[in-house]
């Protein structure tokens, strides 16, 4: 692999001393993943990242980022001290966002911040090199990294930003230096830390601090803090691209209807009819692709070609994923379909995800129940604030509901949820997502449409597991190769 940083460039860049001279191929703050060439970074959390750094190097990590020669190691180890690893980091992020010649494209929002990224790795990379974060790397931590394991040549960078608290974003987004940004959606999330949702949008609002002169801001509308949103971006971008259902939106959303396993998308672009499709279904994809064209545009990339790459992209494990787990090897009807939606929650995610439940057909006649049942197994929506049980007791009044044919609830604050729906609709509740997890195979029945979905802390991704524990192994390959 091609060298990411050498000592001399590492040091000069965090003003630290390598023991020896070292190059590496990568980043890594974790050493059960971490690979050969890569470059240990010794962060401080729960545990210290020095403690680990002889067992990194060990498993051939090519150096280590520490503030100490750790136990265990020596000035023989190649070691690149600093004063302080977090600051470093984020020395070493600037360098790597300073020396590249990548169109850098910045994403927040309350929802769809992950996704929006993938959709843009995916239709960028018919377009040039992508560097892209990986997984959920959006915060303190995970920003300077993604920008320190940028290649120099990349064409497009793309990074994802987030927030716990007020103030978070402005900073990461100097970092990033994007020449495009974009804020998803603004919902009710992280309430626990801010007093209401005018207060997220101001915090989202934020990104558009870090452009680069000249820089885009891709705003949506339609939702009542847009204005807030276009207030940022009229005192920080060069450019105002907005997309979403409003009238004289520059990329409006006329509809989006679910077919099968994909998502038709007819809208308009700057006044030129556009027909897409995206590879999974939900109108809140729908609208987040909007917004990658409108960003594709912005740095370059040729928009068309980017909506029939859309045609491609299908959302990462536990933000949506569909697949069907068959329950007997030998009879492809005894299965069920599962979306995978457990990765993260708030009302407005929540309320997309029964749409997409809603709007997908069961198959009667086929399982125990008489006829195939929407399922709905939902984990506890995390840092609501005060309002955290009227919050969740206000989703059985989704319109959505009313498709839904039983609804399984884990967790002390989806309670208020299960006491807030229909005698007929109440499935289970049990404490924990561990709990119903052990009930997994009385929750189904072949024939149904399930979803999970939940807060990540809610570890309502057992539950998933748990459901793709019934499926035959060899069976999905199996059925596959029939078709």
């Amino acid at each position: 692999m091609a060298v990411l940083w050498t000592s001399a460039d590492a040091a000069a860049a965090t003003d630290g001393r390598a023991t020896r001279p070292f190059a590496v191929t990568g980043l890594s703050i974790d050493t059960r993943t971490i690979r050969p060439g890569e470059l240990f970074v010794a962060l401080k959390d729960v545990r210290d990242g020095h403690d680990f750094v002889r067992d990194a190097l060990a498993r051939g990590a090519a150096a280590a980022l520490v503030s100490r020669i750790p136990d265990g190691c020596s000035d023989s180890d190649p070691l690149l001290l600093v004063e302080d690893v977090l600051t470093a980091l984020e020395a070493l992020g600037r360098a790597g966002r300073a020396r590249t010649r990548a169109r850098v494209i910045a994403v927040t929002g309350s929802v769809g911040k992950t996704s929006s990224k993938e959709m843009l790795r995916a239709v960028l990379s018919a377009q040039g090199r992508v560097h892209a974060a990986e997984a959920s790397f959006n915060n303190h931590w995970g920003v300077p990294i993604t920008l320190a394991r940028m290649p120099a040549e990349a064409d497009f960078a793309v990074i994802e930003i987030g927030m716990n608290h007020p103030g978070e974003i402005a900073p990461l987004a100097h970092m990033a230096r994007p020449h495009a940004a974009m804020i998803t959606t603004v919902a009710p999330a992280h309430l626990e830390a801010f007093e209401s949702v005018e207060g997220i949008a101001h915090e989202k609002a934020a990104i558009f601090e870090g452009l680069e002169p000249g820089g885009t801001a891709v705003v949506p509308t339609g939702l009542p803090v847009t204005p807030i949103l276009l207030a940022a971006a009229k005192a920080h971008a060069a450019q105002i691209v907005t997309f979403g259902p409003a009238a004289g939106s520059d990329y409006r959303l006329l509809d989006a209807r679910i077919a099968g396993d994909a998502t038709i998308v007819q809208a308009e672009a700057k006044g030129h009819p556009l027909l897409f499709k995206v590879m999974t279904p939900g109108a809140h994809f729908a609208a987040n692709a909007l917004g990658v064209l409108a960003l594709a545009e912005a740095v370059g990339a040729d928009p068309a070609v980017a909506a029939l790459d859309l045609g491609t992209w299908s959302p990462p494990t536990g933000r949506g994923t569909r697949e069907r787990v068959y329950l007997d090897i030998t009879d492809e009807a005894q299965s069920f379909d599962l979306f995978d939606d457990a990765f993260n929650a708030n009302p407005a995610s929540m309320a997309a995800a029964l749409d997409v439940l809603a709007a997908t057909a069961p198959r009667d006649g086929i399982g125990r129940v008489a006829h195939g049942r929407r399922v709905a197994i939902l984990g506890d929506m995390l840092e609501l604030g005060p309002d955290e049980l009227k919050l969740h007791a206000a989703i059985a009044r989704l319109p959505a509901m009313a498709a839904v044919d039983i609804v399984h609830c884990a967790g002390v604050r989806m309670r208020a949820l299960w006491q807030a729906l229909p005698q007929a609709k109440r499935g289970e509740w049990l404490e924990t997502a561990a709990a119903l997890a052990d009930r997994a195979p009385h929750l189904v029945d072949a024939g149904d449409v399930v979803l999970v979905k939940g807060s990540k802390g809610s570890k309502v991704s057992l539950v998933v597991g748990a459901l793709k524990k019934l499926g035959q192994p060899g069976a999905a390959e199996a059925f596959k190769g029939k078709e």
